[in-house]
Order: C-alpha cells, then structure tokens, then sequence
C-alpha cells in the first residue's frame, strides 16, 4: 500500500453536523461517488448527492442507474464544509461543464474550505476551472500526462492545503477515509475504517479456495445480483462495476415492488428489472449484496429462494457477502460447504466457517466479508471467469493492487 502524503491537514472540530456535497452526472464513476456517499454517513455528515443533469436519475460509467437527492441548482447558495468529486468518463466532463458547481467549488477554495477530487475529476474538472494552481496533487495514471510534471505526485492520496486528491476506484476507500479524518478527526477516521473492515483487510488472506473447480464458459457469463431496501450500496456498486468491466453481462433485480431501491446509507439505486422479470433467465451466477435490512428482505423473497434452489441443484454458481451468506445458510445452501461472512454474523453460520479471509471459494459457492473487502471479492470471479490477465488488467484500471502471478 502507498503511503499517503500529506502538506497541509485540516480538522474540524464538529459541534454541529457538517454538510459535504458529492456532484454526479451522465458517466460518473459508481464506485467512487457512491463509496465518497457511504463513508461519510457513516461518519456522521450530512451527505447531498447533487444532479448536475436536468434530470435526477443518473447512469453512472458502468450502466448502475443512482437517482440523486437533488438538483445542483438547488445547492448554490448553501455552505459545504467538503465538495468531493468524483471521477468518471464523461463525468468528469460533465461536472467540469456545470457552471453552477464550477461556481460553488470556485467559492470554496477562495473561502479555503475543503475540496476534494478523485481518479479523472482532478485533471479533467478542477485543473481546467484553475483551483490546482501551486497545490500538488495525484489522479488517475491514465491522467497524469495532463498535470503540470512538477506539481504531480504519484501517492494513492495527496492532501495540499485545502484541497485532497485521489487516484481511482479502487483508492477510494482511502480517498473518503482521509477526507473523514479532515472533517472529523483521526479517531473517528480509524472508528470508519474498523466498520468497513479495511484495516484487518491488510493483513487478510486475500482469497482461500477449497475443492477447487473451473468456472469456465464459452460465451459472456451471466450474473443476477438481487437488491432490496436496506441492501449495501458499496457492495452493489461495486460488484457490478468491477463484473461489467471485465465485460460481464449484468443483470440488477429488485426484490421489492418498484425497480428502485433505497440502499443502507440512503443511496437510491434503480435495478434493471424486477426480480419476477429476472426469474424468467438463467443465470451463471446469483450474488447477493449485504446489508443487515437487505439480507432479511432477500431471504424474503420467494423467487429469489426459488432461482437460488434452482441455481444449486443445476450444479450453477452462487455466492453472498457480508451479512447475506446468513440467507444462503437459512435457505441450506451452504450444507458442507466452507464459508466466511461479516464478523458480526460469521457466528450464526453453522456450517465450516473460514475466520481472517477476505474471499472463500468452496466449489461454486463464493463468500466475503464485504464491505472494503468486496473489491477482492469481485476480482476472485473475474479471475475465476477469464483467468489471470484479464484480472490484472481490471484491478489496474481500478488503481488497485493486484499480485502479478
């Protein structure tokens, strides 16, 4: 792991919530904004999710559709202690062409209160509005040749003054965690980062595999991945944008009555169908997401029971993370079958648990821990899909460390 440089750090003392705004548009990154999103509720901010569009529902650069709290307009005379952009193609475009938010940032830094940008945003969105002069600052490899050479650090997190920058998906974790040591401090920083396992995740097996057998398929593997109220939205995100990357075909169902979901910290998500709609393919793989409210609204569902039932007597892949491999376990689909989950229900699997592992493969059974975690867990079904290489080649797109053999 690269160590994050730092010039300047600035905390703040909070004695009132802080208001943090995180912009979207046509071709933002998923992973990113959504991860930004997350962390800071978890830390306590109060979280806008702003449309620079006209309309609120945004496809994000890998087809996830977020439906935003507002419209951008609306934020232009309000205070933000942070504004963090994500990245994203043509998001960072579409960001940077918003007068409204350029308007907003620009006040920011003249006011000198936090702002913050990560993977293309930094290059593509706030150098040309002029607010990264004598600041150095890290983003995306594929953008660097864009950074005047002496002002650009190669470290996953940059903090210069006012302003912190970020590398790329699979930095963001870090990129929000940093973010919410500045707002929040470094105790409540190391709290966030307990919740969201990332700081056992380092010293984790990253994968374990028992009765190993070959995921192989002549054609694009299909993928469901069921959603419902309460579900993680980090896991969705991620999920989908790691599998669609590695040219996946993705398949995103609700369980509930309406095709858009509210996820755990409140992010809204719309699936692509409904899970009655969804029922009527096969599918080479069925992952549930967790979220404790998700998990129980899953196990609910009685065709999604039906399709995993089904899934396990064809011989067809399935896999859980966090608090969903609990559904699995209650619906008997990991009899004889070695698992892990999150820590806070890994106690109520009774089946052979595997402790301090990222990602258990048990045959075509897949599990994790989630959260900071479901990044390794999306790679483990690519690399079992399409091998090594193809693997590598998504984790450096994600700005993600990756072994090379």
């Amino acid at each position: 792991m690269e160590s994050v440089s730092v010039t300047v750090s600035s905390f703040i003392s909070p004695s009132f919530a802080l208001n943090v705004l995180v912009p979207v548009g046509f071709g933002t990154e998923e992973m990113e904004a959504v991860i930004i999103v997350d962390v800071l509720r978890r830390a306590g901010a109060q979280v806008t999710m702003a449309s620079v569009e006209p309309q609120l529902e945004v496809e994000a650069s890998s087809g996830t559709r977020l439906v935003a709290d507002t419209s951008i307009s609306n934020c232009s005379h309000q205070v933000f202690d942070l504004i963090a952009l994500p990245g994203g193609m043509p998001g960072s475009v579409r960001l940077r062409d918003c007068e409204i938010l350029k308007k907003i940032t620009s006040k920011q830094a003249e006011e000198k209160r936090l702002y913050g940008a990560i993977c293309a945003a930094p290059a593509v969105t706030l150098l040309p509005w002029g607010l990264l002069r004598r600041k150095q600052i890290t983003c995306h490899p594929a953008f660097t040749d864009k950074l005047p050479t002496f002002w650009a650090v190669k470290s996953n997190i940059h903090v210069s003054g006012e302003v912190t920058t970020s590398r790329g998906p699979g930095t963001s974790f870090e990129f929000a965690l940093c973010l919410v040591e500045q707002l929040f401090g470094e105790s409540v920083a190391k709290e966030i980062g307990e919740l969201l396992l990332m700081h056992n995740a380092d010293n984790s097996l990253k994968k374990e595999e028992f009765n190993e057998v070959e995921w192989f398929f002549d054609r694009m593997p299909r993928v469901l991945i069921p959603i419902a109220n309460g579900s993680e939205e980090i896991e969705i995100v991620t999920i989908v944008d790691i599998l669609r990357r590695a040219k996946v075909d993705v398949v995103v169902a609700s369980v509930e009555r309406s095709t858009q979901i509210v996820a755990s910290q409140g992010v809204k998500i719309i699936a692509d169908k409904s899970i009655s709609d969804a029922a009527e393919s096969v599918y080479d793989l069925i992952i549930l997401p967790g979220g404790v409210a998700g998990a129980e609204r899953l196990q609910k569902s009685r065709i999604l029971k039906k399709l995993l039932k089904e899934q396990k007597v064809a011989g067809r892949i399935y896999g859980a993370v966090c608090s969903s491999p609990i559904v699995l376990h209650k619906h008997g689909l990991l009899k004889a079958k070695k698992a892990t989950a999150h820590p806070s229900v890994i106690g109520k699997l009774t089946n052979e648990v595997v402790n301090g592992t990222k990602v258990v493969v048990d045959g075509k059974v897949i599990t994790s821990r989630g959260l900071a975690n479901v990044i390794d867990f999306a790679l483990a079904i690519v690399s079992k899909f399409f091998g090594h290489a193809r693997t590598r080649s998504v984790a450096e797109g994600l700005v993600f460390e990756y072994p090379r053999s």
